[in-house]
């Protein structure tokens, strides 16, 4: 668990100048760690064994879940200051950070399938349209 806590770590979410771009590089650098053989296997590994052991569980969330989250209080905080939404505290952290770990994981270790560019690309205007429209008169 140590190792996979380790690896994502390492991710970061650099200022490329819009919530687009942003996600972009960020959903990049997660699918160029998952596609890495020794992270995907220790991944899937610990997500079935903690299907088992609820403690495990726990430990994983403490451990590599809640603080990869912070690149989305990040990116929620940088598009409020951009003014790209302005409901930024409407941007529920736990639902965005789901959608965008699930959605690559279950894509690239579920049904095997890479991040190529055009993937990745339609993956972040669909994530991001969503939050930009949250700052929408429609939507609020």
């Amino acid at each position: 668990m140590a190792a996979v806590a380790d690896m994502l770590g390492t991710l970061e979410l650099p200022e490329d100048g819009d919530l687009a771009s942003d996600l972009d590089s960020v959903v990049r650098q997660f699918a160029d760690l998952l596609a890495r053989p020794e992270m995907s296997s220790a991944l899937m590994g610990l997500i079935a064994d903690s299907t088992r052991d609820p403690e495990l569980r726990r430990r994983v969330r403490e451990a590599i879940v809640e603080p990869q989250k912070r690149l989305v209080v990040e990116g929620r905080a940088r598009a409020r200051e951009r003014g790209e939404t302005a409901a930024a505290d409407a941007i529920d952290v736990d639902l965005v950070f789901d959608v965008i770990a699930g959605t690559v994981v279950h894509h690239m270790l579920v049904s095997a399938e890479p991040a190529a560019d055009e993937w990745v690309g339609r993956f972040v205007a669909f994530v991001a349209s969503g939050l930009i429209g949250l700052g929408s008169e429609e939507i609020a």
